[in-house]
């Protein structure tokens, strides 16, 4: 009987182990998530988030840029503006983001990826997608929400509960899922590109470098990558979401979203899918590499192998 090296087996993970539970992988998920929300990268992260809305929904403060942007907002809205939405990012990330981390494992398992040999990069991508899909589902609502009250220009700012009562009052329940199909479409290659990179990067950092699979350089590593392919393929989906959610009450300015690519495309330009690029990776990069390193210390903690 042969039997696969050990750095090879080190390389590629094997789920034939037994599997953490569900619900126990959503809570580690979810526990990563909101620990680097709110306590490491609260201000970074509602900051480039804030500045990234406002540039997606104005060619104004496109040609103004990140800085140029913030110093707007601060003049004319006030320092605090630019936490517009936190409350709401906040219940996002706790939905969202607890189902497309935690259910890539077992996405994975359903996907056929039970030995080395079977677990392909297309496969994790397909585990990632299915994944992100799913969350987004539960997090579209958050996501309506956040984006509304970081477009609203009104010195004051905007209640949660208020932002919500005005939206079901003009457009009832199917107005907490506007753009439903592009943000479940960005969540696909969103989180396909984020767990499939990371997954395969980890495999070219161990075999590169020797360090075990579960080392934290690994996972740091691996997740800097994965942070930098996700900003490439999210970009379009993430203007195109924004544009669909920040549509007026009252009007209908997108039929959908792929009437929203093609007036994006036609009026304004390819390129301008990826305007925001750059506050786009300042908050994919440090969220994803401090994420996915609390995601799998939270793991070892408990017991769990390292993705």
């Amino acid at each position: 009987m042969v039997t696969q090296p050990k750095q090879h087996q080190q390389q590629v993970l094997a789920t034939a182990a037994a599997a953490p539970g569900l619900l126990q992988q959503i809570a580690m998920a979810g526990s990563a998530a909101v620990i680097t929300v709110t306590l490491v990268l609260h201000s970074n992260f509602m900051i480039v988030s804030f500045e990234k809305t406002r540039i997606q929904i104005s060619a104004e403060y496109g040609k103004l840029g990140m800085f140029g942007t913030g110093s707007k907002i601060i003049g004319s809205e006030g320092f605090f503006a630019l936490w517009k939405g936190v409350n709401a990012a906040w219940l996002r990330e706790a939905s969202y983001t607890s189902l497309r981390l935690g259910l890539y494992e077992p996405c994975k398992v359903a996907f056929g990826c039970t030995t080395p040999e079977t677990t392909t990069f297309l496969k994790k991508f397909a585990a990632g997608s299915a994944a992100g899909a799913l969350g987004s589902l539960a997090g579209n609502p958050f996501d309506v929400l956040k984006t509304k009250m970081m477009a609203s220009e009104s010195a004051q700012t905007p209640s949660i509960v208020g932002t919500a009562r005005d939206l079901f009052k003009n457009q009832g329940i199917p107005g907490f899922y506007r753009g439903i199909d592009s943000n479940i479409a960005r969540a696909m290659v969103l989180n396909g590109t984020k767990m499939a990179v990371y997954d395969q990067a980890k495999g070219y950092v161990v075999a590169a470098t020797g360090w075990e699979r579960k080392s934290l350089l690994t996972t740091f590593f691996s997740a800097v990558a994965a942070g930098f392919f996700m900003t490439c393929t999210v970009s379009p989906f993430d203007m195109i979401r924004t544009r669909l959610m920040n549509q007026p009450s009252d009007a209908k300015i997108y039929n959908n979203a792929i009437d929203c690519m093609i007036k994006i495309a036609t009026n304004e330009g390819p390129l301008t899918f990826w305007r925001g690029f750059m506050p786009i990776w300042s908050r994919f990069a440090p969220t994803t590499t401090l994420q996915l390193v609390i995601f799998e210390q939270l793991r070892a903690l408990v017991g769990m192998s390292a993705l």
